[in-house]
């Protein structure tokens, strides 16, 4: 089997009108794995949502003091993971301490980071000096 790799960098000012445009990404890149023999379909949809709701909450958080702030969406694929980063310059959170969502009475918002975490096989939250990563994993 050859070693096929697939990189993507996608940086869009933080606007939600760009989050149909970074979700479908994740389905066009699904639907075109040579390699992946679970269900395409399926996968596709776990990308757009995943990567919607990221890069929404990347927008959402950012301190939009300045109008040229951006968030950086980087995707690395190759024959064993998908590997999703997505950058933002808000002033981050503790991925550990965002409760689980209350389904017993539902409220609008909340419900991102839970979604990530229940499609996808990990997920970590990392303060950097110049930026906040959010990297996303799906093995294959």
């Amino acid at each position: 089997m050859t070693s096929s790799i697939i990189q993507i960098d996608v940086i869009i000012p933080t606007q939600t009108k760009y989050l149909d445009f970074v979700g479908s990404l994740g389905e066009r890149i699904a639907r075109e794995l040579e390699s992946y023999t679970g269900d395409r379909e399926t996968l596709a949809y776990h990308l757009n949502l995943v990567l919607t709701e990221a890069t929404a909450n990347a927008i959402k958080h950012t301190t939009c003091t300045n109008p040229e702030d951006t968030v950086r969406v980087l995707i690395h694929i190759d024959n064993e993971k998908l590997s999703i980063k997505v950058f933002d310059h808000g002033q981050g959170f503790d991925l550990e301490t965002v409760p689980t969502p209350d389904f017993d009475q539902p409220k609008e918002g909340g419900m991102g980071l839970f979604l990530i975490k229940t499609l996808m096989d990990s997920v970590t939250y990392n303060k950097r000096k110049n930026c906040n990563v959010l990297e996303i994993r799906k093995y294959l």
